[in-house]
């Protein structure tokens, strides 16, 4: 009887000390039920985790900077919150704020760089930008990743999703772009080039790895290229010539313009182009660093999601006639 009483006590004792220890801590986030209304809340680039959540404080978004950081801590994507400008509610939790900051689409006067896009694709988007501030366009300061003669930034301006704030100049939003492309081409590698080739030749040939390719067969198209480069020969790629004339996209290539006199004709000139020919994907360097083992010198996509690879001319020319049965027969709309 007595031990029983003993336990019990005890027990009293210990949920007593437990309420009161729950009692005394503070409540260092908001209730999920009662949002606030919405602000515009801006991230700087390069801004750490712990003056973002200083500043959801101040801001009255989270009511603990604190419990913001453990959050953030805890979520791997939460790296991930980009700069620039979001909109956000005020007074949630610490969780639901991590979650409105990575949503795209809360992010005010957002600019994707696809992948694939050009230098001059880019350009436009900036200067159509609501932020960008269109009375400072100058961009001459801006250095490509890679040093090259043309001082070209065509590949070195980095596919993901952008948001600027106010006023933003196009030299600024560039820099940006460069700085993440920069970021991310170390990481992957190609810094280091490969086989013989520097890191600026890699970039260009993701760059006709990604037009000429899908993330399928990315690692097919760079041993291809390869290939041809290794014996001397032409690389004839449409991609390139495409890019010369401003006329990407299409899937037919006249007669006429495979002899067009310009450095990215690869029908006419043998060896690669000076420059990049658009931003290339994680996935088309990652291939162009990493190319399938083969002995192609040919492909061609006959139908869509039909891409043939092969050494031997005579069967490319025979898939070349299938392909144009297919283009008239309507196959490729």
């Amino acid at each position: 009887m007595r031990l029983h009483r003993r336990i019990f006590l005890i027990t009293g004792l210990c949920a007593l000390l437990l309420f009161g220890f729950l009692r005394l801590q503070p409540n260092n986030d908001f209730s999920p039920n009662n949002p606030g209304s919405e602000i515009v809340f801006l991230v700087q680039d390069g801004e750490l985790g712990s003056s973002i959540a200083q500043n959801l404080e101040n801001q009255g978004v989270v009511k603990s900077a604190t419990k913001f950081i453990e959050e953030f801590n805890r979520d791997p994507k939460a790296s991930g919150i980009s700069p620039g400008s979001h909109s956000i509610q005020t007074q949630i939790p610490a969780r639901t704020a991590i979650e409105q900051l990575l949503d795209p689409k809360r992010m005010k006067s957002a600019l994707v760089v696809r992948e694939g896009s050009t230098f001059a694709s880019v350009l436009s988007l900036l200067k159509k930008n609501e932020n960008i501030d269109r009375t400072k366009t100058g961009y001459g300061s801006v250095k490509p990743v890679y040093a090259n003669s043309r001082n070209s930034l065509e590949g070195s301006l980095f596919p993901a999703r952008y948001s600027f704030e106010a006023n933003t100049s196009v030299e600024k939003a560039l820099k940006t772009m460069v700085a993440k492309a920069k970021s991310e081409y170390t990481r992957l590698g190609v810094d280091a080039g490969f086989d013989k080739y520097k890191p600026f030749e890699v970039l260009t040939i993701a760059s006709m790895v990604q037009i000429e390719g899908d993330p399928s067969n990315f690692s097919k198209v760079a041993r291809v290229i390869y290939n041809r480069l290794k014996i001397g020969m032409a690389l004839q790629l449409n991609a390139t010539v495409q890019y010369a004339t401003n006329s990407q996209g299409q899937i037919m290539l006249s007669n006429k313009a495979t002899k067009i006199n310009s450095p990215y004709n690869t029908y006419r000139f043998a060896g690669l182009p000076p420059t990049p020919i658009a931003n290339p994907s994680n996935d088309a360097i990652e291939a162009t660093l990493n190319p399938a083992i083969g002995d192609w010198l040919y492909f061609i996509t006959v139908a869509p999601k039909d891409t043939r690879f092969t050494k031997d001319f005579t069967e490319f020319s025979e898939w070349n006639t299938e392909f144009n049965k297919n283009v008239a027969a309507g196959k490729f709309k």
